[in-house]
């Protein structure tokens, strides 16, 4: 069950931050869901455990902390992949 939480989260967040991102155009569902998910990876171990933000460890939950600091990650990502001419 907790792979499906992660799937529809990832999803979301993948989602929102290609928006802001603009970059909605060019990802499909499931690269939402990579992004989405690999993204509130990033965001947790950025913001919770190298700048020690303790709201920032229910990142990829389905929490408002959760999808913000999953949102932050993932638009950290999408940032990276542009830099690199990935996405």
């Amino acid at each position: 069950m907790s792979w499906i939480i992660a799937i529809i989260v990832g999803g979301i967040v993948g989602w929102l931050a290609s928006l802001i991102m603009s970059t909605d155009k060019e990802q499909g569902l499931m690269l939402n869901i990579v992004v989405g998910i690999i993204g509130a990876i990033l965001g947790k171990w950025v913001f919770g455990s190298l700048l020690g933000i303790g709201s920032a460890v229910a990142a990829g939950t389905f929490s408002f902390y959760g999808f913000l600091w999953g949102i932050l990650g993932a638009i950290i990502l999408i940032g990276i992949l542009k830099l690199i001419r990935i996405l």
